[in-house]
């Protein structure tokens, strides 16, 4: 049995909104992909990393993120964390202790 990790809920103090990526018509005979909103949410936001490329015509930057919710929510690799204007893009997900009551998300944002 994996041991437990005590999360005190009081730590889940960033409001998210969870958007889903939906293809719909773009009206000329194609489609595109859009965010559609699925839930709101409380959660815990932790920067792990941080790295840097020359991309176009300057600088992009990436920071990757744990970003701990209650479980109970259908997440997948491909949805999305939205905050004030940081999106935050899931990339993997895993049971924080095995026990079902919290989930982490591996997120990347990306920054200019």
């Amino acid at each position: 049995m994996a041991a437990m990790i005590d999360i005190d809920a009081g730590h889940l103090s960033t409001r998210l909104v969870l958007e889903a990526p939906e293809t719909v018509a773009d009206g000329q005979g194609g489609v595109a992909t859009v965010f559609v909103e699925q839930a709101r949410l409380w959660a815990r936001v932790e920067p792990r990393g941080f790295a840097e490329e020359n991309r176009g015509p300057g600088p992009v930057s990436t920071v990757t993120h744990h970003v701990t919710v209650r479980a109970g929510r259908a997440l997948s690799p491909g949805q999305r964390f939205v905050t004030g204007g940081r999106v935050l893009l899931i990339e993997a997900l895993r049971d924080t202790d095995e026990t079902g009551r919290f989930t982490l998300a591996l997120c990347r944002e990306r920054v200019g």
